[in-house]
């Protein structure tokens, strides 16, 4: 008997409400490991900009500018 067959036969014989869990708990599995969407290669993500180093510097210089403030 094979796994399926089992499982068809166990929950057979279950009230329908939980003939209804068993079958949300599949759909729960199924969806835990399904992607939503591909993950994509990182290193596509920065294709067509070019960022240099003086770029990140002064993205670092204006994020950090005011660190730490003493009105805290």
């Amino acid at each position: 008997m094979t796994t399926w067959e089992i499982i068809a036969e166990k929950s057979r014989n279950l009230p329908v409400d939980q003939q209804q869990e068993v079958l949300d708990f599949v759909e729960f599995l199924r969806a835990r490991h399904e992607r939503k969407h591909p993950l994509r290669d990182p290193a596509g993500l920065w294709k067509g900009f070019d960022v240099s180093p003086e770029d990140i510097a002064e993205a670092r210089r204006e994020m950090w500018g005011n660190f730490p403030r003493s009105d805290i």
